[in-house]
């Protein structure tokens, strides 16, 4: 399957755009903070980015990981590179 090159800021919006569509997460009227994803080595699907620490999301996990699954599926990041010094990825 061919996937999506979306910029990191572009994944952020696209998957807190969907989620924030669920309904029951709507309706409850809850803001899950979506972090910026970080890029690493492709995985075994070929997917090279992950999504860590949502904030304000207790009680939406399986609504967030099924969000993240479903991207995940379709798109990669553009343009970001791994960097093995980055102190900041945890």
């Amino acid at each position: 399957m061919i996937r999506r090159a979306l910029t990191a800021t572009r994944l952020q919006q696209e998957f807190e755009c969907r989620l924030h569509r669920l309904y029951h997460i709507a309706d409850d009227g809850v803001k899950i903070r979506v972090p910026r994803p970080r890029v690493q080595p492709p995985d075994a699907s070929g997917c090279d980015w992950t999504l860590r620490h949502f904030s304000n999301a207790a009680g939406y996990k399986k609504d967030i990981a099924a969000v993240l699954a479903a991207m995940r599926a379709k798109s990669n990041l553009a343009g970001e590179v791994a960097r093995p010094d980055d102190p900041f990825d945890t």
